[in-house]
């Protein structure tokens, strides 16, 4: 698939855990070590598949690992401390989301080589929706089938991007709780297991 779409915005600063953070250097580098070859140009290399799926690896375990064990014991099973999307202001704990978009806009500031968004066919807020023709048809395919990530190539301003898109799947109450009560919700009934939207990861092909 070949596309040619405006470069998305990415969304709200913040912090990143240093294990994404690290990973997405470490996997970039290995990127401009072999001169960005990839299947999909024909050049020796690490196949953008393979790049893709370790990134994604890495962005899943990180963000589960805060909902069931930050969030949700924190908030749901002790008590502790909410989450709030108004979190400094609450002095609460970011949501999942706002931990992974803040870590995303950390990542594009000091490289433009990888990127990743969480993206929805139901999003709470429209920044959130698919900008771009992959980025539906990813999301579509990954309802469809969550257990298969959706794979293909895009052009963006000037750069040829391998996209890979990933089911976002419901880990923690945490995650179903806040979307289903949230006013801006377009749906109130998820639960855990359902496909939520989608992880979106781009690769620069040179």
């Amino acid at each position: 698939m070949r596309l040619r779409t405006p470069f998305p915005p990415w969304t709200s600063r913040g912090v990143v855990s240093a294990l994404t953070l690290a990973a997405v250097v470490i996997l970039n580098g290995a990127v401009t070590a072999c001169g960005g070859s990839t299947e999909a140009t024909g050049s020796p290399g690490i196949p953008p598949e393979a790049m893709a799926d370790a990134i994604h690896h890495v962005l899943e375990s990180d963000r589960t690992v805060y909902a069931r064990h930050v969030v949700n014991r924190l908030q749901d099973e002790e008590g502790v401390i909410a989450a709030s999307e108004q979190w400094e202001d609450d002095r609460a704990l970011p949501l999942p989301a706002q931990m992974f978009r803040m870590s995303a806009q950390l990542t594009a500031e000091k490289t433009d080589r990888v990127s990743y968004a969480l993206l929805s066919p139901w999003p709470i807020n429209s920044r959130n929706a698919p900008r771009t023709e992959a980025e539906e048809a990813g999301l579509e395919s990954v309802a469809a089938d969550p257990s298969k990530p959706f794979y293909g190539t895009e052009t963006l301003g000037d750069t040829e991007y391998f996209t890979a898109v990933y089911a976002d799947i419901a880990v923690s109450p945490a995650c179903v709780t806040c979307h289903n009560a949230h006013a801006d919700s377009p749906r109130d009934d998820f639960e855990l297991g359902d496909t939520m939207g989608g992880v979106v990861v781009r690769i620069a092909l040179d």
